[in-house]
């Protein structure tokens, strides 16, 4: 039976943490791998996930499954830190997922069960894993233009005409925030746009979230996201909680599904519950429970949120260092880009050349397409990859 099987392509993030992981240099750079990263190299628990796990240790007293989409208290809690009142909470259909990835991969399958011959439009680029789920679904799609190499920022213009052929039925993803791989984000007047073109069409948006907090803020990174879900009859949200809660192994994520009106919220529950059954019966829950528990108590969440800042801040500072080593050593202000992005990552627009000399020469890992976690970066680290930067030509 097996030997029917077919190898894989090889995930290139996972490659290049081995890669990483084999080289004996000492001071090699990991920009690889999306995960944030403390000035002392270190993914730390944060201070009220800490707490929260002690409060649930010490009351808890059974493992017993929430239900299939998970405790309705996490989904209360989720909905309101993305949502916030945007929309009835009575339209909103939700399920707990394991991580942000669960809650893409349901949402896909929930699209190909509403409509099976539904074409989802997607950036180009976009976070690797939505194209790979999209052609195991066997979905089709259609890539959308997004990053201008020359600039480093959004080539707005082919956005729009290319998400402008759309129709109903189809589904257009976009980045809430902090845009994977590239950093480089919509301006509020190019979402209004966006908006207008959704509804003109009649497309379905669906608004991956991930890295709510970590740009310009909770409220502000959810800006878009809560426009367009007040704006269009329906949409797909999928949040994920393993950077902004720093909880990546635990495997926290919501899918929410918003309905026309709330006639049509049952619906779209039931189908939720029917895809976490046939895909994993029930959600992980600790996760979820740490998110409710600090979510839902005023001392928690405030210093989550302080914690947060300093997070977001600290990689706001690395871009503005970066840029500002970039332009004096090369005397001109073409990276200044770096510090105009947000989020985790930051794309250079170079050549896989180039990178693959970064890596050999210096030791200095990013993905191929110049995908850098700016959260692997410290104040000691910028100037080394600035000289490298320029030293290699990019």
């Amino acid at each position: 039976m097996f030997e029917t099987l077919q190898s894989q392509p090889a995930d290139k993030i996972l490659a290049l943490m081995q890669m990483y992981r084999d080289d004996p240099r000492e001071d090699k750079i990991d920009l690889g791998v999306g995960v944030y990263k403390d000035p002392t190299g270190l993914t730390p628990v944060m201070r009220a996930v800490k707490a929260a796990e002690h409060r649930i240790w010490e009351a808890q007293d059974t493992k017993v499954y929430t239900g299939l989409v998970g405790d309705p208290a996490f989904s209360d809690a989720m909905i309101g830190l993305v949502l916030d009142g945007a929309v009835p909470r009575d339209t909103v259909a939700a399920a707990a997922t394991p991580g942000g990835t669960g809650a893409v991969r349901q949402a896909f399958e929930m699209v190909r069960m509403a409509r099976p011959g539904a074409r989802v439009f997607v950036s180009d680029p976009t976070w690797p894993n939505h194209l790979s789920i999209l052609k195991y679904l066997g979905i089709e799609v259609v890539n959308y233009r997004y990053f201008d190499g020359d600039t480093g920022g959004v080539d707005f213009d082919g956005m729009a005409e290319d998400i402008g052929k759309a129709e109903a039925g189809d589904v257009v993803l976009l980045h809430g925030c902090c845009h994977n791989p590239t950093g480089a984000n919509l301006n509020p007047s190019e979402w209004d746009a966006v908006i207008k073109i959704l509804q003109k069409t009649g497309a379905t948006p669906m608004i991956d979230i991930a890295y709510q907090g970590f740009g310009d803020g909770l409220a502000e990174d959810a800006a878009a996201t809560r426009k367009i879900a007040a704006a269009v009859p329906e949409c797909l949200i999928a949040a994920s909680c393993s950077k902004n809660f720093g909880i990546y192994r635990e495997r926290t994520g919501l899918l929410m599904a918003i309905a026309a009106d709330p006639s049509a919220r049952k619906l779209n529950q039931d189908t939720l519950a029917f895809l976490n059954r046939q895909n994993y019966s029930f959600p992980p829950d600790h996760g979820a429970r740490v998110v409710t528990t600090i979510l839902n108590d005023d001392d928690l969440r405030a210093d989550w949120k302080a914690e947060l800042e300093e997070v977001r801040n600290t990689m706001l500072a690395i871009r503005t260092q970066l840029a500002e080593e970039l332009q004096a050593l090369s005397g001109s202000d073409r990276f200044g880009f770096l510090g105009q992005h947000r989020g985790m990552f930051s794309r250079l627009g170079t050549t896989p050349e180039k990178v693959e000399e970064l890596r050999t020469k210096h030791g200095i890992y990013m993905v191929g397409d110049s995908r850098m976690n700016i959260a692997g970066l410290n104040r000691q680290t910028v100037p080394i990859l600035a000289k490298a930067i320029i030293d290699v030509g990019i």
